[in-house]
């Protein structure tokens, strides 16, 4: 069961660490690609190479079944990302990476709600999120002034809720006790078929000519392959074995990841107030995680 465990625990983090690194190869293909194309094209690829991988049929699902992974393809392939997307055509990124952070928050008022197996919500989650939290607005708006802008902002909250929705969605999939990759599979299915209606809303082009540019090949095969079939199987994983709340926490790393990115590829310098976010949000996921952590130390 440890080993398990441990198991999740890296599962998550490696899926962090990729959809961390994410935002370089969305940078260079948008000088070409419209967001909606390259969702298009990584989650197409995903498909196809999760049934290379894995040749497989799921069979024996149920009306009720079908209907939770076409609500998890709507919220967590097709809604979350559009959001997003759109979320950053209205306001700053500084902003949408904060207020999407709080999705660990959502997904953890959303299973103590409707997920009634899941590990009760003890203090020190919510002590850990307002930590996490500081630190992540400090890495946020480092160098910046904050701007608010109602229209994005709100669109950023709905995709963070959106993303919660998906992580309830997944945990209760996971009690199907099918297997992960056949799972992951039907929810790429539906959440590519809700995500054709908006390809023509946002002017789709096909044109495959463009991945004739070996630039533009890696990166979507690096979305498709890595932080698309791979990731959303690994996280699917975690939350199966974790549950959706103690997965979910490793959102706060996102921020961590983009800055040790900067430092290593784009040869950018950490300054004070980034070194201060990353050791308040590291602090923060391990008070979130903690089970000995108790007021009570605190004399609350």
């Amino acid at each position: 069961m440890e080993n398990r465990q441990t198991t999740g625990h890296l599962s998550a983090l490696l899926t962090i660490i990729v959809w961390g690194t994410t935002f370089i190869s969305t940078k260079i293909l948008l000088a070409d690609f419209q967001p909606v194309e390259i969702l298009f094209f990584r989650f197409v690829m995903g498909l196809l190479i999760l049934m290379l991988v894995y040749p497989h049929r799921l069979k024996g699902t149920t009306p009720g079944q079908e209907f939770t992974f076409a609500a998890a393809g709507l919220c967590g392939i097709c809604m979350y990302y559009l959001l997003e997307n759109i979320a950053l055509t209205y306001t700053l990124a500084s902003n949408v990476g904060v207020i999407i952070s709080v999705a660990p928050f959502f997904t953890a008022i959303l299973t103590h709600l409707f997920l009634k197996d899941e590990e009760k919500l003890r203090p020190n989650f919510f002590i850990g999120f307002v930590v996490a939290m500081a630190g992540i607005i400090l890495i946020s708006f480092n160098g910046s002034k904050l701007e608010l802008n109602p229209t994005g902002d709100l669109l950023a909250l709905l995709a963070a809720l959106v993303w919660a929705c998906y992580s309830v969605l997944t945990k209760k999939i996971s009690g199907y006790g099918c297997n992960t990759i056949l799972t992951t599979r039907r929810v790429f299915f539906y959440g590519i078929l809700f995500m054709i209606p908006p390809l023509f809303l946002f002017d789709f082009k096909l044109e495959l000519s463009r991945f004739a540019d070996p630039v533009y090949l890696f990166n979507i095969v690096y979305l498709g392959l890595g932080a698309s079939a791979l990731c959303f199987v690994t996280w699917n994983f975690a939350v199966k074995v974790l549950g959706a709340v103690k997965t979910s926490i490793y959102i706060y790393m996102v921020p961590v990841i983009t800055v040790v990115t900067s430092v290593l590829i784009l040869h950018e310098k950490i300054t004070a107030l980034a070194g201060i976010g990353t050791v308040l949000i590291l602090a923060g996921l391990f008070l979130s995680e903690s089970k000995r952590f108790k007021l009570k130390r605190l004399n609350i």
